[in-house]
């Protein structure tokens, strides 16, 4: 099995339904696998018929003809990962998912909230690249297990979260590149560059 980050890679959006391609010759069981999970079977087919698990499939129509092609469904950032596609053991292809991170500016006026989604279930960590003070400073501002929040104790009372992370009552030294990344491979799921400003003046 050759090393994931030799692997051809596809990119694509959050929500996306991407198709693995994989053309080759195989007249018995095709399996489609992750690399850090080689026994776990996501797709297969023989010439019989095709079994998959949620969110994946193959069809079988193709298979007969050459093609066993994997499509994964309503991609999500946990789907990022190493893909082979194998005849009986044997590797026929292999592929590097990466879902994209999301990137959005907010303007935002002093006093108001920040919203930002959070749109996976693993643990995820908020870190502040700060623009609004003097100097540009780094702070690592929450981290998020399931429903359980812990932050700095500078913006613990301000914070709340549901479904998103509520920070409250924003200042100017907010200003700056909040970073949402997943704490266990430190992928990047959001950034949000904000800009705050008072009522009536200029972002």
């Amino acid at each position: 099995l050759r090393q994931g980050p030799q692997n051809p890679v596809i990119r694509v959006k959050l929500n996306e339904n991407p198709t693995l391609p994989c053309s080759q010759t195989c007249s018995s069981l095709v399996t489609w696998t992750v690399y850090h999970k080689p026994d776990d079977i996501l797709a297969q087919c023989n010439q019989t018929s095709c079994q998959s698990k949620e969110g994946f499939h193959m069809s079988h129509d193709q298979y007969l003809k050459g093609d066993f092609s994997l499509t994964i469904t309503d991609v999500e950032f946990n789907k990022s990962a190493w893909y082979t596609c194998s005849c009986s053991g044997k590797t026929l292809c292999d592929w590097n998912l990466q879902v994209h991170a999301f990137s959005f500016k907010v303007h935002v006026h002093r006093g108001e909230s920040l919203s930002m989604n959070v749109p996976i279930s693993e643990p995820v960590e908020v870190i502040l690249n700060r623009t609004g003070d003097t100097k540009p400073t780094t702070v690592r501002l929450c981290e998020i297990t399931g429903r359980e929040v812990q932050c700095v104790s500078e913006y613990g009372k301000r914070v709340s979260f549901s479904s998103s992370l509520q920070l409250k009552g924003l200042k100017e030294s907010d200003s700056g590149v909040y970073t949402i990344q997943d704490t266990s491979n430190e992928e990047v799921i959001a950034t949000y560059t904000v800009t705050t400003a008072t009522f009536g003046g200029k972002l």
